[in-house]
């Protein structure tokens, strides 16, 4: 029984499938709701730590040939990624450099290159001056990737039942039972809490010990590029600090100041200040103008207190599975993920030679005696 409709838990139930029969409870009316269909869906290294690189690094076969029947578009088209820096973030370019140097070959680009890729940079005195390409990055379909997974459930006669938010869950006998808000009752000698924002809620329904996840907002605006100017080949654009990210989305640009604002689990909604910052730190590091704002929205990233994902059994309770604190970078590491929590539920070879499993245990959060 897997609580959770985003891709942590679709990814889980779809590899779980292929041994166990598996159900999944989603609390809202369509899978991936909260997280997973509200993210800028590219797979690439710039993003987290090294354990987070090298599960994206071991999710990219699946992600470039998934297998035959999973879906029927491809599930994503190579975007670069062009991460710049001002003259004083140089040094922060270089410690990124040597960051990703392990998992993805990098080009060092200087002002004319940049503008190149991206002709409305600001480069020169004020702004970039150097920026990282990684050309080998892909831009996801995070719709072609939840339904695969889901597809595969399917096919392996899992169930998928949405509307299930769940209000109580206790075990006894060996069985956990979580009863919905609607009434209806679900049981399976393994829970595993894919909730997302709500995992320790969750958690807290069963009498675990939550192990401290944060849910963190991110807004994303959408605007017209310049007049006369075909964006569609512009790159994935990110400043070398968590300050700005942009990129073309369906004849226009999409951009985020990469807020993380501490939220409670909920319904995500974009805050004036946010929005009005993404279109500041756009005027501030290009040439273009946010003339109008087309469209607005925020959604939640959770993270675990050290910034890793979290992936195996509670120490308090027999048969508890976390799955969760996959902050910002589930799309592009739920392969990975999931052949991981299958390894670790029903003990399928382990999948990634560079992961160690207590690097994700939920035991590497309880408190030591003194």
């Amino acid at each position: 029984m897997i609580i959770g409709g985003g891709v942590a838990g679709l990814s889980a139930a779809a590899m779980l499938s292929s041994h166990a029969r598996v159900t999944a409870l989603e609390a809202e009316e369509q899978v991936g709701y909260h997280s997973s269909g509200r993210s800028a869906t590219m797979l690439h290294y710039a993003l987290g730590n090294p354990l987070v690189r090298a599960l994206t690094l071991a999710s990219r076969p699946f992600i470039e040939e998934p297998p035959e029947g999973f879906t029927e578009v491809p599930l994503g088209h190579t975007r670069p990624v062009l991460v710049h820096a001002r003259e004083d973030e140089l040094p922060a370019l270089d410690a990124l450099d040597s960051a990703i140097a392990p998992f993805a070959s990098l080009e060092r680009v200087g002002e004319s290159q940049i503008l190149e890729l991206c002709p409305v940079m600001r480069v020169g005195e004020g702004g970039a001056v150097a920026a990282l390409v990684d050309r080998s990055a892909v831009k996801l379909d995070s719709d072609a990737l939840l339904q695969g997974y889901a597809r595969a459930l399917r096919h392996n006669r899992g169930e998928i039942v949405t509307g299930a938010r769940v209000a109580t869950l206790s075990r006894d006998g060996g069985t956990w039972t979580a009863k919905t808000e609607q009434g209806e009752r679900f049981s399976a000698p393994v829970v595993v809490n894919a909730a997302g924002s709500w995992a320790d809620s969750v958690a807290g329904l069963a009498g675990v010990v939550p192990v401290g996840l944060e849910p963190r907002r991110r807004t994303i605006i959408t605007f017209d590029g310049p007049q006369g100017l075909d964006v569609g080949d512009w790159p994935f654009v990110k400043t070398v600090g968590e300050e700005l990210y942009f990129a073309p989305e369906s004849g226009r640009l999409f951009a985020s100041p990469m807020d993380q604002v501490p939220s409670e689990p909920t319904d995500a909604q974009p805050d004036d200040y946010e929005v009005a910052l993404a279109a500041h730190r756009v005027e501030q590091r290009t040439t273009m103008e946010v003339k109008r704002i087309v469209h607005k929205w925020a959604g939640l990233r959770t993270f675990a207190p050290d910034g890793k994902p979290v992936a195996g059994f509670a120490a308090d309770a027999e048969g508890f599975f976390w799955l969760a604190g996959q902050g910002g970078f589930g799309l592009q590491t739920s392969p990975a993920m999931a052949s991981i929590a299958a390894s670790l539920v029903v003990g399928t070879p382990w999948p990634v030679a560079d992961v160690a499993s207590e690097e994700l245990s939920p035991r590497r959060f309880l408190v030591q005696p003194a």
